[in-house]
């Protein structure tokens, strides 16, 4: 058989492209689902309610979740905030954005926006959000003074910064922490206060049900600008 040539090869083509098209759609959707799965189960430990309330997201907030992975939290700050707010969700990972961002599409979640971080720099507009969650991700910034400069940029003053991350003890190296995934409160806490942001409380942590491992629930504020003399 002769094969297609010139005009009449054009039809194949596009239907090769439209097909991959939709056959890498259907990969998304089918990660997403397996992601919705997982996240239920998550939910009973990681309590997302009550780590929002503690942040004082609402209807209509401006926050983010930087490190944001597969997205648990981000689509739990989605359905708090509404069409009306606003959902940055940050990773360094492009594959978790477009898995993120196919179920944007899927769920028509205008309210959310992927951006692709640098490891020194989490490109959130400055001076708009009214709290930040970052979650078992704290541990891996190498230049975190500069993320958490960033982020102490995006937040507007009085703006809440939230901290989950696994318990460990002091004493060791920080490489030795990014490679074991943890990292002590202390040092979370020192970090914070050299960067202008300022310790409010620790809630109560978390105990992961298939990992057990526990984790902290830090809470810092970018302090409001000082009043001017009269």
């Amino acid at each position: 058989m002769t094969p297609m040539t010139g005009r009449n090869a054009r039809p194949l083509v596009v239907l090769g492209l439209v097909s991959a098209a939709a056959f890498v759609g259907l990969m998304h959707r089918g990660a997403a689902q397996d992601d919705k799965a997982r996240f239920a189960a998550r939910d009973a430990w990681q309590r997302p309610e009550e780590v929002m309330d503690n942040l004082d997201i609402k209807s209509g907030s401006v926050v983010a979740d930087v490190g944001c992975g597969s997205g648990y939290f981000t689509f739990h700050l989605a359905q708090r905030v509404g069409p009306a707010g606003k959902v940055y969700a940050e990773d360094l990972n492009p594959e978790l954005l477009r898995k993120i961002q196919a179920r944007i599409v899927e769920e028509h979640l205008t309210q959310v926006e992927t951006i692709q971080g640098k490891p020194d720099n989490p490109y959130l507009p400055a001076e708009k959000l009214d709290s930040i969650l970052v979650m078992n991700s704290y541990h891996e910034m190498k230049d975190f003074n500069q993320m958490l400069s960033g982020m102490y940029r995006a937040l507007k003053p009085g703006g809440k910064l939230g901290i989950i991350d696994h318990e460990a003890e002091l004493g060791e190296p920080r490489s030795e922490y990014r490679e074991r995934h943890r990292i002590p409160e202390e040092l979370v806490r020192q970090d914070l206060a050299r960067n202008g942001f300022r310790f409010v409380r620790c809630e109560t942590g978390f105990l992961s049900t298939d990992t057990h491992k526990k984790f902290y629930f830090l809470i810092f504020d970018k302090a409001k600008a000082a009043a001017q003399p009269q």
